[in-house]
């Protein structure tokens, strides 16, 4: 049975204790079975939105009984999310993503459709788990629909956990996707204290200030991209590059593995394509940006997280 695993920090949409019963899912009438059963759960999904209760607390929709087989009758892909540890109940997601509002709408009992990325900070962390792993594999399988190797149509397989060429001349085998990608601190010591190297990207808002991060080449060690995207953002070199921890971020479909690094140079010279610009803060710096209308990560993501690690590192 899978457990709470404990990690450095406690991030948003980790954190899981769902058994994702991965012996069952080539099981199909063990799956026949638990789609019709009066405890099974259904977590909907429309157009990489979750239902969700919006109330002061958020929470996760997930119908049962007539309800649950109403979305399962408009579902174009049905996946297994696993069975609950306390009372051994299955969940599965349901997309809708196929239908327009006014046919999904009379389902909703007052919840509402909405985008993770917003309401997810305010959700505990085990759903917020939970509709990030829905939400996931959904965007998987709308993007799969066709075999990458011949064109042809692709068709669900493995409870939702792999889709097949339809082809039979091919029968190329897909399987969902993570795109790993480096998340990181960089600090340098100064005569008058430790400071960190944080960006404005240009696709943020104004005065937002983050770590910085990126995608890992083929063929790169994680540490490689650490240094390697850190010189290219903005031409600081970094050593001792050490793992933190690591996100899963379904925005659309990341895994965010975060490091903190020390740079052995100074200057900084943004890329002027993904940087807009980037400087060395303080720690008094940090503490004193909404006075200077500015901001820093969200708080769901571990690039806050690495933030405020260093930040407490000081007190």
């Amino acid at each position: 049975m899978p457990q709470q695993i404990r990690t450095t920090f406690s991030l948003h949409y980790t954190g899981g204790t769902l058994d994702r019963a991965t012996e069952k899912r080539g099981d199909t009438d063990w799956i026949a079975e638990r789609l019709t059963h009066s405890s099974s759960l259904i977590a909907p999904v429309w157009r990489n939105r979750n239902l969700i209760h919006h109330h002061d607390e958020p929470t996760a929709v997930l119908t049962v009984g007539n309800d649950a087989q109403k979305f399962l009758e408009l579902a174009e892909d049905i996946v297994l999310l696993g069975i609950e540890q306390e009372n051994g109940n299955t969940i599965f997601a349901a997309d809708l993503s196929h239908h327009d509002d006014e046919a999904i709408a009379p389902l909703t009992n007052g919840a509402s459709f909405l985008d993770l990325r917003e309401i997810g900070p305010m959700m505990s962390r085990e759903e917020a788990n939970l509709l990030a792993f829905a939400r996931g594999v959904m965007f998987w399988h709308r993007r799969q629909k066709y075999c990458g190797i011949c064109g042809h149509p692709t068709e669900s397989r493995n409870a939702g956990h792999m889709r097949q060429c339809t082809n039979p001349e091919c029968g190329r085998e897909h399987y969902p996707r993570t795109d790993p990608a480096v998340i990181m601190l960089v600090t340098r010591d100064t005569p008058n204290g430790e400071v960190c190297l944080l960006a404005h990207k240009a696709a943020m808002p104004e005065g937002w200030f983050s770590v910085l991060a990126g995608y890992v080449d083929p063929g790169e060690s994680l540490e490689e991209a650490v240094a390697r995207e850190v010189k290219e953002e903005t031409g600081v070199i970094v050593s001792d590059v050490q793992y933190r921890a690591s996100q899963p971020w379904p925005f659309p479909c990341s895994l965010m593995l975060g490091f903190r690094a020390r740079a052995i140079s100074e200057e900084i010279t943004c890329d002027d394509v993904e940087i807009a610009e980037a400087y060395w803060f303080s720690r008094d710096d940090l503490k004193h940006f909404p006075e200077k209308g500015y901001q820093l990560s969200r708080p769901d993501s571990i690039a806050r997280c690495l933030i405020d690690e260093w930040l407490n590192e000081g007190d």
